[in-house]
């Protein structure tokens, strides 16, 4: 059988990988910033910002450079993204051999494939894309049609392409570094080299062009900074910095005649071009710095790492030097620990192999915050050299206890440090490591006889006064934390062997410990403290133990990989959970205490359901499982995995689906879960390339890709009926159509006590149109008013209103829209008053009854403004409902509208009383 790489492996692994086990679904992950990739930078002029894409594996990140907030997080690549570029239309990335163009960061749009090997360096130049592959060949690909425009290959051992870049001006003209330390200057559209320079002889790891025409900066790889003028070929000068190779060139475009040079070990450096010499030195990351770029036209720098960190630098100080501004950062190695803290189930906190101790919010990740890494000596840590290292840090943090009782009064977090008998305090309130160092009297330097002892276990009691420390000479140790005062030790030692955990009760009553050799025992809080009154011999030694106050059980894993859960209360062992293959590595408890989830080496985690002592759920993901918490609330499973620098959110699918639990034998394969990434539901590339109905040229010669990164403002109308086959509301006020039913009421209570007062002089007004909406009536208004008439003359003897003659106008016409849209204009009383208006004693016509009443039909038969229909048409009924006798065409006419209007009805009914009658049989069901 061959071998097979890591990678190959993982591929593999993905190719068979499932979303979610029985219970849990993946959800995202967090803590994730940038990587070795660079960061590229475009400004949105719609935004009036520019936008920050960096690359966080197999998918990017897109920024706002104003307040770092993540705007959306791409779709998920076939592999890792080997390189990226953007510009006014598209995000370019390469992956697999393949580049894919992706449209507003979200969507792909086109796909090139055709290189035979990872593609390292892009360059886009105008409709053109410039791609350089490990196979040391250069492409140039048309971006709308997909196709090669250009191939240049080159032999590796005369030139090997790793550096690109475009000089302003240069038109179709490209220039090349090489790692031969040679540069080239290339026209991509004759297919000719223009021009060879010689250069340095060290490997070219940086071409950047500078604000002067003909003038670029050349970084080499023994950290020389060349800058020359290609139009002469001549150096105009030289700088060199000792901390390395220069792995990125950036200049100032806000004034001050600045270049930036970044290098493999965090530092940059400032020259001063006029001067020509440095100006200043800062150093902005622990690890390579990929990403220098000034922003266009303002003192503001961009920097990013490996070390998982995107920061932005002001230049604002005295001396002309750059201060940190804005900052986005994870953790810059493993986490080793991670625990939900608060009730809300919103934040996590997390210590890694960096020494740091870190809050993400599953809310936003503007909220993540950094409490700084442990040091044995605070106050040197921040006064030390930016140039040296830090040699009071700590060793990391490889476990820690939180509680919220007194959480803003004095430390509420313990934690204790890899292979150090020290335990630290920290303050979440405060968000900073705390003063106190707990370390028994006997292990201070003066008194300590024994360095090999060091802190294993610790537990902080309910109520947040004490800390117990367990040592691994079989120690027992009290603490007060708000001093770190040594206050009680229990036993003398309390075990032979190491302690392997430690546990408190809810009311701070009871105290129990395990030790390597087995043994658990229990003690009393406060009193007779040299014994306990318990002893309990278990079959191996145990591994780790977590406590559940709520429940009073203590879950026990031991050294041949068997999970125990004994009651605190009764002193017993109450299940036993038997199907790991390897050590296990953290156990929690669901909320409710229901579950137990357990994670090994074996890469498994298994969820174990406590009452019926059966596996309900296991899964395997690629990477083992170091440590797990699950929410407050029971929402999400928090995981942490080897090597790997996130946090893996888990939705529990129970809270949203009915689940049908089955137990599941244990020694059973687990099914290969993948890990959750930076976006919640996985895109394929293939799938998502959107098919857009507008003319490819005419949309990518216009502006409209300027929405990359930005929400795009479509003007949508909903239409005032969706189907006709639905019935549809009016949508206007309900106070517009119920006061109508009950308007007589309404009119009594809102009778004026005393008779309204008549103004000295009446003011001269105009007439207005009846309605919601001030309109001035000007129908009657002549051209020519002195031949008109003044003696009145009358057609008809009736004296119809304006939506009287609205109605007649339909008999003619049909369009009875019109007078529906009159209608609704109008407040209860002019509708009642012209409902009123229609009857021959009123001033209207039988004619006009009629055609109210068709309607009404209409509305009824369009399913359209059903409310409105129903209460217009009680309306009629209860002002001319005993006078209709003596009009039989308006009785026809009533007639065939009950029948329109009762088989409208009858489709509200039924799905109306449906769902009452489901209403209340669930009702009764419950109670």
């Amino acid at each position: 059988m061959t071998n097979l790489s890591e990678g190959e492996i993982a591929k593999r692994l993905r190719a068979k990988q499932r979303d979610s086990s029985v219970i849990f679904r993946r959800n995202r992950a967090l803590g994730y910033v940038s990587n070795h990739i660079p960061a590229v930078v475009r400004y949105i002029q719609r935004r009036k910002d520019n936008l920050i894409t960096t690359c966080i594996g197999r998918s990017f990140q897109v920024y706002t450079a104003s307040h770092f907030r993540l705007l959306h997080v791409s779709g998920q690549h076939p592999d890792e993204i080997t390189a990226m570029a953007t510009d006014r239309w598209h995000i370019y990335t390469a992956c697999n051999k393949c580049i894919y163009a992706w449209r507003a960061g979200k969507h792909v749009r086109h796909i090139y494939r055709g290189h035979s090997k990872n593609v390292h360096l892009l360059l886009p130049f105008n409709r053109h894309l410039i791609a350089v592959d490990e196979a040391n060949i250069v492409k140039v690909w048309n971006v709308k049609e997909e196709d090669v425009y250009l191939e240049i290959p080159f032999k590796p051992e005369e030139f090997l392409v790793t550096a690109i870049a475009h000089p302003p001006t240069y038109v179709n003209k490209i220039v090349l570094g090489s790692k031969q330390g040679r540069l080239q200057i290339w026209n991509i559209k004759d297919n000719h080299l223009v021009y060879t320079f010689n250069g340095h002889e060290s490997r070219v790891t940086s071409i950047e062009p500078a604000p002067a025409i003909d003038v670029v900066a050349v970084g080499h790889q023994d950290g020389t900074t060349i800058v020359m003028n290609l139009k002469y070929d001549e150096i105009l000068m030289e700088f060199k910095q000792d901390w390395g190779a220069v792995s990125k060139i950036t200049f100032r475009t806000d004034g001050p005649p600045i270049m930036a040079t970044a290098s493999t070990n965090g530092y940059v450096a400032f020259w001063n071009l006029e001067e020509k010499k440095i100006a200043s030195q800062l150093q902005a990351h622990e690890d390579s710095i990929t990403t220098t770029i000034c922003l266009p036209n303002e003192p503001l720098i961009l920097t990013t790492s490996p070390d998982n960190s995107m920061k932005l630098w002001i230049f604002d100080m005295t001396d002309g030097g750059a201060r940190l501004l804005r900052i986005r950062e994870g953790h810059t190695a493993p986490p080793l620990c991670i625990r939900y803290h608060g009730v809300r189930g919103n934040t996590i906190l997390s210590s890694g192999e960096d020494s740091s101790l870190r809050s993400f919010s599953t809310i936003s990740e503007t909220l993540n915050r950094n409490m700084g890494k442990a040091s044995y000596n605070r106050k040197s840590s921040k006064k030390k050299n930016r140039f040296e290292e830090d040699n009071h840090r700590m060793p990391p943090i490889i476990e820690f206890t939180t509680e919220l009782t007194r959480e803003k009064e004095w430390d509420n977090i313990a934690a204790i440090h890899s292979g150090s008998i020290q335990t630290t305090t920290w303050s979440f309130h405060k968000n900073r490591m705390g003063d106190h160092r707990l370390i028994p009297e006997h292990f201070t330097n003066k008194n300590r006889k024994d360095f090999k002892t060091e802190t294993t276990c610790v537990t902080l009691t309910h109520c947040g006064n004490f800390v117990l420390l367990g040592y691994s000479n079989g120690e027992v140790q009290r603490f007060n934390i708000q001093s770190g005062i040594h206050r009680a030790s229990y036993g003398k030692p309390a075990h032979a062997a190491a302690i392997r955990g430690i546990a408190c009760d809810n009311l701070s009553q009871m105290v129990v410990t395990g030790c390597s050799a087995g043994l658990l025992k229990y003690w009393h809080f406060k009193e007779k403290l040299d014994k306990p009154f318990v002893v309990s011999k278990l079959s191996e030694g145990i591994v780790l133990m977590r406590c559940h106050r709520e429940s009073a059980m203590i879950a026990v894993a031991l050294e041949n990989f068997v999970l125990l859960v004994i009651d605190m209360d009764t002193k017993v062992v109450i299940r036993k959970f038997e199907g790991h293959s390897a050590k296990i590595n953290d156990v929690t408890f669901s909320p409710d205490s229901r579950w137990l989830i357990s994670a090994s080496m074996d890469t498994t985690i298994k969820v174990w359901d406590i009452p019926s002592s059966y596996m309900i759920d296991h899964f395997r993901v690629e990477r083992p499982c170091v440590s797990l918490t699950m929410s407050p609330t029971g929402n999400f499973l928090a995981t942490a995995h080897v090597n790997n620098l996130g946090i893996y959110l888990w939705a529990n699918k129970m809270l949203f689906n009915q689940l049908s639990l089955r137990s599941i034998n244990p020694c059973s394969t687990a099914p290969y879960v993948g890990l959750p990434t930076n976006v919640a539901d996985e895109i394929n590339l293939e799938e998502s390339i959107q098919e857009l109905s507008m003319d490819v040229n005419e949309e990518e010669d216009t502006d409209d890709e300027e929405t990359l990164g930005e929400e795009v403002n479509f003007t949508y109308e909903t239409p005032e009926q969706l189907s006709k086959e639905l019935i549809t509301m009016s949508g206007i006020a309900i106070s517009r159509w119920q006061n109508l039913l009950d308007l007589e009421i309404i009119k009594k209570r809102n009778k004026p006590k005393a008779p309204p007062k008549v103004p000295k002089q009446a003011p001269f007004f105009l007439p207005t149109v009846a309605g919601l909406d001030m309109k001035f009536d000007v129908t009657q208004e002549k051209a020519n008013n002195e031949l008109e008439s003044k003696i009145f003359k009358s057609s008809t003897l009736n004296n119809l209103t304006t939506f009287g003659n609205l109605l007649e106008e339909t008999a003619a016409n049909g369009e009875f829209e019109r007078s529906v849209s009159y209608l609704k204009q109008m407040g209860p009383s002019m509708v009642d008053f012209e409902v009123k208006s229609l009857h021959p004693i009123g001033g209207g016509t039988v004619k006009a009854m009629l055609q109210f009443l068709k309607t009404l039909q209409y509305m009824f038969e369009t399913n359209n403004n059903f409310e409105l229909a129903q209460s217009y048409l009680s309306a009629f009924l209860r002002s001319h409902g005993t006078n209709l006798i003596d009009f039989p065409p308006v009785i026809n006419a009533l007639e065939e509208l009950t029948k329109v209007q009762e088989t409208s009805w009858e489709k509200v009914e039924e799905h109306l009383m449906y769902g009452m009658g489901v209403v209340a049989a669930l009702r009764n069901f419950v109670q």
